[in-house]
Formats: C-alpha cells, structure tokens, sequence
C-alpha cells in the first residue's frame, strides 16, 4: 500500500476503498493543508464529536491494522500498553511500551502512572495510535487518554495478535 500522507480518518477510508495506488483526487489536497485544517474537515479526533458537551467522554475511533500501520507510517505514533513481558516477547516497529495494566500474583492491575508516563512521553495533541495485544485494553487505555484530554488518540482494533496476522513489520 501507498503510504498515506497525514490525512483525516475520512481520506483514509476513501483511499483504501479507492485502492491505495491511486488515491482520490483530493487526497493530494488534503495532504497539502495544513494540521489543524484537516482536523476541521471531518478528521475523527477521539471520537470527533466536537459537539459532544464537555462533561460527557468522547470515545476514541478504533481502525482496523492496516489502517493503523498507514497512519503510523504518516507520522502517528505507535503506544503499546501491553505488559513489559509482552512487549519483550515482540512489537511493532517503533513503538513505546508504556504498560496500561501490571500483571501481579492475583492477575492483571491498573497501572497508576499511566496517565503520568503518557503525559511525559507524548504531548496532548499527538497523533498517537494505541495498541495491545487483542484490542480490550488498548480501548480503555485510549479511552482514558481522551478524557483526559489527548485529541489525537486512535485505538487499533484487533491488537497485536492482528498485527502479527497481517505480517506487519515487528521486532522479534
């Protein structure tokens, strides 16, 4: 597939429905605007409810790998919040560890400094793509992201394990 320049989640879809080769014809324009201009024509930004009132969270979207490995290659950046041990055993390329959850003798444990770590890693208005390893977590770490305050968080449905299917690039 062609590599997507930074366009909204609306181009995106429309390319791959019109085959990555030859994109549509506006998606030269819209790779041409600026940031803040794509987001206004209809760019889905956690959830892209711009309507939505302030006190209700707006979900983020979720896209299916492929997208998300195009948006990675446009520059968005890869978040796994997988365990430490699961982000060991192999990753997408690029992408920082930063674990949603701990595992512990009793199962799994809502990492307290998520908020904190993310926050010093990337900044609110990133363009951060959020993975684990099947897509339960990654929806509540993007989730969380959004509601406080992140307006560029999109979840990868599917996890790893359909990274890993679709032989995308990894390490290990």
């Amino acid at each position: 597939m062609a590599t997507l320049a930074r366009l909204s989640y609306p181009v995106v879809l429309a390319t791959l429905r019109h085959g990555a080769i030859n994109p549509p014809p506006f998606a030269a324009a819209a790779a041409a605007m600026p940031t803040a201009a794509k987001r206004m024509l209809g760019s889905v930004r956690c959830g892209g409810a711009a309507e939505a009132p302030a006190e209700s969270p707006v979900p983020p979207r979720s896209v299916p790998v492929r997208v998300a490995y195009e948006l990675q290659q446009a520059g968005y950046r890869y978040l796994d919040v997988r365990t430490e041990g699961e982000f060991a055993g192999g990753h997408p390329v690029g992408a920082v560890n930063i674990p949603y959850m701990h595992k512990t003798g009793s199962g799994l444990t809502k990492n307290t400094h998520f908020l904190e770590k993310v926050s010093a890693t990337f900044g609110k208005e990133d363009e951060i793509i959020v993975g684990c390893q099947s897509g339960k977590r990654s929806l509540m770490a993007a989730s969380e992201l959004c509601s406080a305050g992140f307006t560029a968080v999109t979840d990868i449905a599917g996890g790893f394990s359909a990274w890993r299917e679709n032989e995308l690039p990894t390490n290990q």
